[in-house]
This record gives C-alpha cells, structure tokens and sequence, in this order.
C-alpha cells in the first residue's frame, strides 16, 4: 500500500545512501542525468530509483513541513496523506488542551505535580510521523503506532531526533489505548486497487471498512480522556456522535480535513470550521441565525465564496450577519452584499465585484463577453451542471482582458455572473 517494499527502505537507510541523498543536490538538474551519475558512482537501478524518489519527495512535502522535510523520508501515499505542519500544531494543542482554563495550578489530587507530569500521546495511524511530530515538539511523551511495516520505520526515522517518541509496527486494534491521556487517531480511508501492480491507492467509502473501523476508534475515543479522529472532510454529518465535536479544516485556502474531538480536546459540541491562513476564522454552529428563511435576497455590489471548511461545515449563513450578506439561492453556498466584507469574518470568504449578469447560454455569452473586450475567463460554478473546461474551450474566445465567470442560479434562473476578484 506504501508504494515502497522492505528491501528498498533498508537500502535507503544504508548511512551512505542517505548521505549521498542529503547531497543530491550537488547532481545535474535533470533526472536523466542525475540516473546516469548515480549508477556510474556504483548504486543499483533500485537504490537509483528510491533516490531520485525521496530527492523529489522531500521538494514535494516542503509545502506541508516546511524546512523539516529535507531531513525525512518519505513514500508517495505517506506525504499525500500526511498533515500539514500547522494543521498538527493544531492538533497538538487541542489533544493538550492548551488555552483551557484548568482552575489553579494544583492537580486534581491537590498536589502541583499532576499538573506539571508529561502528558502521554498514542499516535494510532502515525503514517509517516507529521502529528507524532508535533505532539512530541510540544512536549507530550508520544507513542506512534501504524500497522504497515514499512511506513512505521520511516516514522522511526523522521522521529528519530525526539527523544520523547517512539514507534511501534502494531495494529492499533492491539494497543492498549487505557495506558494514554490521550489517543490521537488517523485510520488508513485508502486500500490498494484490485489487480494494481503498481502499489496505487484507492479511497474507501465504507466507514467500516477503514482499519481500524471508524465505530471502533469511536468507542476507544469517547472511552479516553482526550481524543481526536482525523477523517477526510466529505464526511457524512449523521456519523457525528453527539458527544463529540466536529471542526473541519482549511489551511491556506484548501480544506484538508474534519477531526472529531472527544473528552477534554472537545471545546464545544457540534459543528465547527477552523480557517487558517494569513488570518484565521472560527466558526461554530452556535454562531448560526435561529432563522434562515430570509437569508436570500437580491444580488448585492459583491459576491462572497465562503471558504470549504464552513461549507463542508454547513456553516454558510453564520457569516450572514457579521459580514452583513444574504445567500443569493437556499441551496448555494455563495452570498452576496452590498458592501465589501471586512473584519474578522472576511477572513471566511473569497470576495468578487459583479460587473454584470450575463445569460448562460454558451452563444449569448460569447457575444456579451467579446462586446466587453474580456478574453481569458476564470470559471467558477455552484448550482450549475456545466464543466469549465469544456465551457472555455466552446467560448472560443479571442485575446483580451481577464475576468471570473461564476455560473450559477439566483432565484429559478440561470446565469452567469461576471466578476473580477477582490
């Protein structure tokens, strides 16, 4: 499943290799040729392979963790499935309950040393060691857990400069998570395909069928002091248990995530959405109007794309009074307003100026976008069964200015907004 067999990882743990990796750089830039070096300096095809693998790898997961990847290995599934460093920052400061008010600066036992005792981590789907990584920067006494051989020695080795982590090859079905004060959970939601010699990866719906179960890692969740599931964000709402908190996730403008929160992790029950970027947003489903049904309204100045998170979050209309906007249709999630969004809230949306409404057939729309000098389109859509390829290539457009399409419905029509972002 980790695209990499044991053989190859053994290899590429050989102290020299990796030397040779942390210099790679010092090969020409193409890959042709950087294979031809390697193997006139003695390495085999395989080792040649895993090499210019892990040199790319490591260029690839700077996005996720920053100047840390240049020091880690990796395999295709592991960094693609890997959390994002501030994302496990994150995560790290709700399994340790950073900002919550404990009452005093003694323990529960009444003694100042319980409160000041390391706390103890299970990283149970560790992959290749992100959140492990976090936990154990932020000072938990962490124990990464993953069932796949291959994947928990490349966790060994990203961790290998925590003293306060360790790895285990084991199921998680098979820890005993009671021994923690907090269990952090990421079960494999990809198996690989039938037939694939390849090693590729597909995604798994059921649930149940992700190892470990979801309604496993619910019950040893809701039995633990604290505990956080990560799960994909297409997450079906009505697997939320009322005793946990729901918060998805988007980092610099992608949703990557949605976690549930049990116990002491848990800050409030229900649905939350966590925007970060340059700013950063929280939006809770108690922030939502107790009426919606007039939350839709004309077209305003501005059209307002909340961002991912608070739309996986179905948390569209909890932006409505702070950025003071209405929807522009009941079952779209875009809103509009008169006025530019600012404050906080802004945060939560991709702002555009509507220039004008345009009709949605493909002809009409060609002659209106030509009659306006616009050549180069951006296509946007909710509510509209269109592909925006297929839509560019039928517009045909000659060269000229740049613009945003957005097609959509406002009311029972369906249009075309032009628009120029914010």
């Amino acid at each position: 499943m980790n695209g990499m067999d044991p053989q190859t990882l053994t290899e590429l743990l050989d102290v020299s290799v990796l030397d040779r990796l942390d210099r790679i750089e010092d090969l020409p830039a193409d890959e042709l040729a950087r294979s031809s070096a390697l193997r006139k300096e003695g390495y085999s095809a395989e080792v040649t392979a895993g090499l210019l693998t892990q040199a790319q790898l490591r260029k690839d997961a700077v996005k996720k963790l920053g100047p840390f990847a240049e020091d880690m290995l990796f395999t295709r599934d592991g960094l693609a499935q890997a959390t994002r460093l501030p994302v496990a920052a994150h995560h790290a400061r709700r399994l340790l309950g950073e900002g919550k008010d404990t009452g005093g600066d003694e323990g529960a036992d009444g003694s100042a040393d319980a409160a000041d005792s390391t706390p103890t981590i299970a990283d149970l789907g560790c992959g290749i060691g992100a959140d492990s990584f976090a936990f154990a920067g932020m000072g938990a006494q962490v124990t990464a857990v993953d069932a796949d051989e291959v994947t928990a020695a490349i966790a060994s080795f990203n961790l290998r400069h925590l003293a306060n982590a360790s790895v285990e090859h084991a199921r998680a079905e098979d820890i005993d998570t009671s021994a923690f004060d907090a269990l952090w959970f990421d079960p494999a939601r990809r198996t690989v395909g039938k037939g694939s010699k390849s090693g590729s990866t597909a995604r798994i719906f059921d649930p149940e069928d992700f190892s470990p179960s979801l309604s496993w890692v619910i019950d040893k969740a809701l039995a633990a002091k604290a505990a956080g599931v990560k799960l994909g964000p297409a997450l079906d709402h009505s697997l939320i248990p009322d005793e946990a908190e729901a918060q998805w996730v988007s980092h610099l403008g992608e949703v990557v995530e949605v976690c549930l929160y049990f116990g002491e992790a848990r800050q409030r029950p229900g649905r939350s959405a966590l925007v970060m970027g340059e700013r950063t947003l929280l939006v809770h489903e108690d922030d939502l109007p107790a009426d919606d049904e007039d939350g839709v309204g004309e077209l305003g100045q501005y059209l307002l794309e909340p961002d991912g998170a608070i739309v996986r979050a179905g948390l569209v209309t909890a932006l409505c009074g702070p950025l003071q906007a209405r929807r522009v249709h009941p079952k779209i999630a875009y809103l509009t307003t008169d006025a530019e969004p600012s404050g906080p809230a802004a945060a939560g949306v991709t702002t555009y100026e509507v220039a004008d409404v345009l009709p949605a057939k493909i002809p009409s729309l060609r002659k209106a976008l030509i009659s306006r000098g616009i050549g180069s389109v951006v296509i946007k859509k909710r509510g509209a069964d269109i592909v925006p390829d297929q839509v560019r290539r039928q517009l045909k457009l000659p060269a000229g200015d740049k613009a945003t399409l957005v097609f959509t419905r406002l009311g029972d029509r369906h249009v075309v907004l032009l628009t120029q972002p914010c």
